[in-house]
């Protein structure tokens, strides 16, 4: 006999089990359909939390060879045991999905193991060790994420040893002596950043005239400056027309994107790192009659399919492929599934690149408001001019906001800088509630905190900063 529920969402990854806890929280009877052994999916297997661990340690190696000793901290040479290093990492996933487990349990949740097929609207086919069921339900919710997107045009064969995506840089049983890496957005740049520290020489190869696409530009200048200063080398405006094993490991060839002679180049370890495409695989949708678009889940602004009962949300749908933004779907949906009102601000959805120092950003960029014809002021405050900066020796980088020239309604802030991604969320709040630039900079901040960079360069963006 077919079990039934109100909502079964295919899918445990962040969007996916907030969904589901939600769902229950609000009186649902819930299940969740994942293949994995765990829960969380690519975010915290094999994403964002063991790449965050990965990012700490390697700073923390780094700081105790390079930057202890200016703070009168004395201990020698470090040495790196990456062994350590990566069970760490381990340890640290665990914990996230056992937390997970423990947190179905406590929602009343039931996790079926096995691959998620729509059969029809309220019917989902399960296929895993143990055979085939079926779940009934009112409302079935498509989280499935996203997947490796590899190189456009090419077939690259990724065999996570020589050639690697994101999962085989998580997991390298060595240091490379060097690394290329294909791709300079976000995944790229942070996991060649870990590489980087820990000893590798880094050769970034970049499509696009500049690294993070669509992050300000400034921004973009300045990332890419910093870590020039740590080490790494780029080479921007580069079509990638080939990446082939190699007795020593593997190799890259490029040429300029407006014609020129092509260059290749050697390394131990190439990381394709390219971005991700949405993970709609064995799900049956053309057969159940789902609309796509460029191999996405088609919805409405209710993130409604065209077949009543069918939802889908997070990365296999449109917008940034983050974390964050699929919890936000995940609990509108659920919400509006139980006649709630659920709603997602598009607007206000920071983003995070976790290098040293952090990037963080949220709403326009002074580029996407020139292109709207919106008349701006921009306010910046450099961190060299803040005290506690200073006293931490984290003085690169700088804050900016960008406000509307008429009403002063603050419509962009970014952040290059120690603690970005914790300092952005002062700006979405007030965003979020329409706040302007004044209203930020007469906000009494402590001192001396890196926060008082984001007062002085909202008073920056009305009148004028105070301590520079």
């Amino acid at each position: 006999m077919s079990e039934s529920y109100d909502v079964v969402v295919i899918g445990g990854g962040p969007g996916g089990y907030v969904c589901a806890i939600k769902a229950a929280q609000l009186g649902l009877k819930t299940a969740i359909v994942e293949k994995r052994d765990t829960l969380g999916g690519t975010c915290v297997n094999v994403g964002c939390i063991p790449s965050k661990a990965l990012l700490h340690a390697s700073e923390m190696f780094v700081e105790a060879g390079h930057g202890l000793e200016k703070l009168g901290v004395k201990v020698g040479a470090p040495k790196l045991d990456l062994k350590a290093m990566m069970d760490h990492k381990t340890a640290v996933v665990k914990a996230n999905t056992d937390g997970l487990n423990f947190l179905m349990k406590k929602n009343k949740i039931d996790v079926h193991r096995g691959s998620g097929t729509i059969e029809a609207a309220g019917k989902v086919k399960v296929t895993g060790e143990g055979g085939e069921s079926v779940l009934e339900t009112k409302n079935i919710v498509v989280a499935t994420g996203s997947d490796i997107a590899g190189i456009p045009g090419l077939d690259v064969a990724i065999d996570e040893k020589a050639i690697v995506s994101s999962t085989g840089a998580l997991a390298l049983d060595k240091v490379p002596e060097t690394m290329i890496v294909v791709g300079g957005g976000v995944i790229g740049l942070e996991l060649g950043s870990v590489w980087n520290r820990l000893g590798s020489k880094v050769t970034v190869v970049e499509y696009l005239d500049k690294i993070l696409g669509p992050m300000d530009g400034e921004v973009s200048k300045q990332a890419q400056r910093l870590m020039q200063k740590q080490g790494m080398t780029f080479h921007l405006s580069a079509k990638v027309t080939g990446v082939e094993k190699t007795s020593r490991g593997a190799k890259v060839t490029f040429e300029p994107v407006k014609g020129g002679d092509a260059t290749v180049l050697e390394a131990d370890v190439v990381l394709i790192s390219t971005g991700r495409r949405p993970y709609a695989d064995g799900l049956g949708l053309e057969a159940a009659g789902i609309e796509t678009e460029r191999g996405k889940v088609k919805t409405d602004a209710h993130w409604r399919t065209n077949v009543a009962g069918i939802y889908a949300i997070g990365d296999v749908i449109d917008g940034p492929m983050l974390a964050h933004k699929a919890e936000d779907e995940g609990v509108a949906v659920a919400e509006t599934i139980a006649g709630q009102a659920g709603h997602v601000n598009y607007d206000v959805i920071p983003g995070v690149v976790y290098t040293q120092p952090e990037i963080a950003s949220v709403g326009k960029t002074e580029e996407e408001l020139k292109a709207a014809g919106i008349d701006y002021a921009a306010g910046k405050f450099p961190f060299s001019a803040n005290g506690r900066a200073r006293a931490m020796n984290q003085t690169d980088g700088f804050v900016k906001i960008l406000a509307d020239k008429a009403t002063d309604r603050v419509l962009g802030a970014h952040i290059v800088g120690f603690g970005a991604g914790e300092m952005i969320h002062e700006c979405a709040v007030l965003m979020e509630f329409g706040g302007s630039s004044e209203d930020l900079g007469r906000v009494c901040h402590a001192h001396p905190t890196m926060s008082e960079a984001v007062k002085e360069a909202a008073l920056a963006t009305f009148f004028k900063p105070i301590h520079i």
